[in-house]
């Protein structure tokens, strides 16, 4: 089983993508945690069952980690933006054997009740420029984060990946997922979510 778990939007720091996102959304993001392994930190919007959004950021208070952190955030700089998405998986293993080359090396985490598996790319960057997924198994029993969220109506419609060499991502996303919401295009490299709120479509870009 492979199916979308959440998907991550980068902000220099939490208080500025609260800020842009409760703007763009018109709803109020939740509190979220600390990742100490990646010294970064976030905050939560459910999308409904099964799914939600997931602003993360450098933890100004949290250890620099030994390798880089995830979603590239070592390299990120600039406006609050769609960053990455991420795969939910039963079986990381049998994943990675069919996901991009690069995706990542299964690490586990765990902060309080919470654990997980997380493929984890040597150099911080998803395959194809970020554009290719995340992966991420949770820990057996382990509560699924938008069952703990409210849900204010956030519903995701579209993620549209651009890539200069787009024929070659869809390939390589081939046989992995399968998300009527998916497309590809041709561009410089690039994520954007769009959504249906409470007050109408939004587009993050």
């Amino acid at each position: 089983m492979i199916a979308l778990d959440h998907i991550a939007i980068a902000a220099r720091s939490l208080e500025e993508g609260t800020a842009a996102l409760e703007q763009v959304l018109g709803l109020p993001l939740e509190p979220g945690g600390r990742h100490a392994q990646m010294g970064t930190h976030n905050r939560l919007l459910s999308m409904g069952p099964g799914e939600y959004l997931e602003l993360i950021a450098i933890d100004p208070e949290g250890r620099a980690p030994d390798r880089p952190r995830w979603f590239d955030l070592d390299a990120f700089a600039g406006e609050t933006r769609p960053q990455c998405w991420i795969l939910r998986t039963d079986d990381i293993a049998a994943a990675l054997a069919r996901a991009p080359a690069g995706t990542g090396t299964p690490t586990l985490f765990r902060r309080d009740a919470l654990s997980w598996t997380f493929a984890l790319p040597d150099s911080g960057q998803q395959p194809f420029d970020g554009t290719a997924p995340a992966l991420i198994e949770w820990g057996e029993g382990v509560p699924h984060p938008s069952t703990r969220l409210p849900d204010r109506g956030l519903r995701l419609t579209g993620i549209t990946l651009r890539h200069p060499r787009p024929a070659a991502l869809q390939k390589a996303l081939a046989g992995l997922i399968e998300d009527p919401r998916l497309s590809v295009e041709t561009g410089a490299p690039g994520i954007a979510f769009a959504f249906n709120t409470p007050d109408g479509p939004r587009v993050l870009a």
